[in-house]
């Protein structure tokens, strides 16, 4: 099993020789596994080791102890360990989410925190079995092929601007090709042992139902491989959706056209294509201004033919059939804009956002300040704008592999409503170079030598 799983690490090239890895150890079966396998891997795979674990406070004693066996457990072995405790019920009824989402959200902050440490990976225990159940839950919920990937082996979380060779910082899974009972196999033949979580018997909790029920019947009653062709087909889907993303990127240039108010995608050339394109053409030009469409949105949009007419979308958007074009418009009343020019030196205060704004020139060369934070002088020349933000505009957060939607990053951080339309931006000439909370455009960041500073700051009511 453990060379199974360094051919899996390898074919998806997960480690790299020198990469400081945590491993995410909850105290449970499958990531004491992970841990006891990346100790019998760590000299091969060249990586030095160490332990992360999040308590969540979720069941008092019992996650306190959890919390002591993956100390001890790792002082056992040598390795260091970052720990913190988040109250994830506090938080979950603070932003209104499940106990599993609002886990999940502070579960990745905590990632997030390690890995802008010492961290270049962190290792996940998810398995098979659990990419198995996500798959069928994903099905059972309605879901294409992005949803029918399932879980990605490597996710980034980071990007490491210091590194003389910069490469994506990532949460791993090192183990979505092992089994679960292989791992307990394993434990028992190393006499390791382990906690169990009493909450993963708890049936209210869909995946428990899908795991302890659904899955179990299946193997008995139609397939006893059913997990793997589940993981199978994640395979398979994540194959197809890279593709298909790079035939998309491609295409939808010649066929899309923004506009002030939303944008244009030709109905004659979106024609030529089979269904299967029709449908991820129209999917993009809603991701491009920031909707989310459903199968029966994008269907209904391919359904219009007749001049004037008209289907409503998600967030307040429509789209009508005007001179052979289907046209995305939004339907709500327009957020009020702002604009304010930002001298370097200089500030604005933009009392539409409650922040006052400033830019700095800096010298990175012996500055107490990271190359990172400053924006590169040359895009500053030509003058900045201070504005709020604009629908389908993207950027590029220091922390992602590749650029997003605004609107997505803003949900990411929970900022909805008002708040949302009226988030600030710096931009250059059409090029929004800085994002309140986000910082500079990850491409756009000064190298070395002089570089702006750009700084928000509340508003003061005096």
């Amino acid at each position: 099993m453990v060379q199974s799983v360094l051919r899996y690490i390898r074919k998806h090239d997960l480690l790299h020789a020198g990469d400081r890895l945590g491993a995410a150890v909850s105290g449970g079966a499958d990531s004491v596994g992970l841990l006891r396998v990346l100790l019998e891997l760590r000299q091969e795979l060249g990586i030095v080791l160490s332990v992360v674990h999040l308590n969540h406070k979720l069941r008092a004693a019992e996650s306190d102890a959890d919390e002591a066996f993956v100390r001890q457990l790792a002082a056992g072995h040598g390795l260091d360990v970052i720990c913190e405790s988040k109250d994830v019920k506090a938080y979950a009824a603070q932003k209104k989410l499940s106990l599993e989402a609002g886990a999940r959200d502070l579960r990745y902050e905590f990632f997030r925190h390690a890995l802008h440490g010492n961290l270049d990976r962190i290792a996940t225990a998810h398995t098979l079995d659990d990419q198995a159940e996500t798959v069928l839950m994903k099905l059972a919920r309605g879901a294409g092929t992005r949803g029918l990937a399932g879980i990605y082996p490597e996710v980034s979380i980071q990007h490491s601007v210091l590194s003389s060779q910069p490469r994506a910082k990532a949460v791993v899974r090192p183990l979505l090709a092992t089994r679960r009972e292989g791992l307990t196999d394993y434990l028992g033949e190393l006499g390791q042992d382990w906690r169990e979580d009493s909450s993963n018997r708890d049936l209210r909790h869909t995946r428990n139902r899908m795991r302890h029920g659904i899955i179990p019947r299946l193997e008995r009653h139609v397939n006893p491989a059913v997990c793997e062709a589940l993981a199978e087909a994640a395979e398979i889907a994540r194959g197809e959706e890279e593709y298909w993303a790079g035939k998309v990127a491609r295409l939808l240039p010649r066929l899309w056209k923004r506009t002030r108010r939303g944008g244009v995608l030709s109905c004659t050339r979106l024609a030529k294509f089979e269904l299967a394109l029709r449908r991820r053409l129209v999917r993009a030009a809603g991701e491009s201004l920031g909707l989310s469409l459903g199968f029966r949105h994008v269907e209904e949009v391919l359904g219009l033919s007749a001049e004037g007419a008209q289907t409503n979308l998600p967030a307040d958007w429509a789209v009508c059939v005007r001179k052979r074009g289907l046209q995305f418009e939004g339907i709500s009343e327009p957020t009020a804009a702002y604009r304010y020019e930002l001298s370097v030196p200089g500030e604005v205060m933009v009392s539409e956002a409650g922040v006052t704004v400033k830019a700095l020139a800096m010298d990175s060369v012996g500055a107490a300040y990271n190359p990172a934070d400053l924006l590169d002088w040359k895009y500053a020349r030509g003058g900045l704008v201070v504005r709020n933000w604009e629908a389908g505009e993207r950027f590029w957060p220091s922390h992602t592999k590749e650029p997003k939607k605004i609107k997505e990053l803003l949900q990411d951080r929970h900022i909805t409503g008002d708040e949302k339309k009226r988030w600030p931006v710096v931009v250059s000439g059409d090029e929004v170079v800085w994002v309140r909370g986000l910082g500079v455009r990850r491409d756009l960041q000064t190298k070395d030598g002089m570089g702006v500073l750009i700084e928000e700051s509340g508003v003061s009511e005096g």
